[in-house]
């Protein structure tokens, strides 16, 4: 790839924790900067990836230790993060997330954990819950979203628009 080129799509290996979704956020707000996203449409991008990725931090397992996850993906994760969870070893261990333009107007953001005991399902909690609303956001502002189990794995992801404002395209008014 030239230099000039901005990638359209891009994997990172983040810690399972706190830590590893700040890293994402901004990761995925200055890869979609570079590619000129609208900034509406960023924001929204941003909100859904911190719903995922806190969902995988709070009930799912790390897919696996950081150090691996990171040969295997390239790019890895940014460098001043390496703290997160530890596994038994006490090195840290991870999840992935990754972004895609498919060049069809939308975009398309995955995070794929260890899974966990339940499957990622929509709350509904009461009025005065301080959570269980994060799926919920992810649905309203996604045109689409799901879950794709493999051994060992689970990836929730979800699509929107590259445009604001056509069908589909959460709940912001014009």
């Amino acid at each position: 790839m030239m230099a000039h080129e901005v990638p359209t799509s891009s994997t990172m290996a983040v810690p399972h924790g706190p830590a590893g979704v700040g890293a994402a956020r901004r990761r995925l707000r200055s890869d979609l900067g570079d590619r000129s996203v609208d900034e509406t449409v960023i924001d929204d991008a941003v909100l859904i990836l911190s719903e995922l990725l806190s969902n995988s931090c709070r009930y799912a397992r790390p897919l696996g230790r950081l150090a691996d996850l990171k040969d295997d993906v390239p790019g890895g994760y940014p460098a001043p993060v390496l703290v997160g969870s530890g596994g038994e070893d006490g090195e840290p261990e991870g999840v992935t997330v990754r972004w895609q333009l498919p060049g069809d107007g939308s975009l398309t953001l995955e995070v794929t954990d260890g899974g966990a005991s339940t499957r990622p399902l929509p709350a509904r909690p009461s009025l005065t819950a301080r959570g269980g609303r994060g799926l919920t956001i992810v649905g309203r502002l996604a045109t689409d979203w799901g879950v794709r189990d493999t051994p060992g794995q689970v990836t929730v992801w979800a699509e929107l628009p590259l445009h604001p404002g056509r069908p589909g395209h959460g709940a912001r008014s014009a």
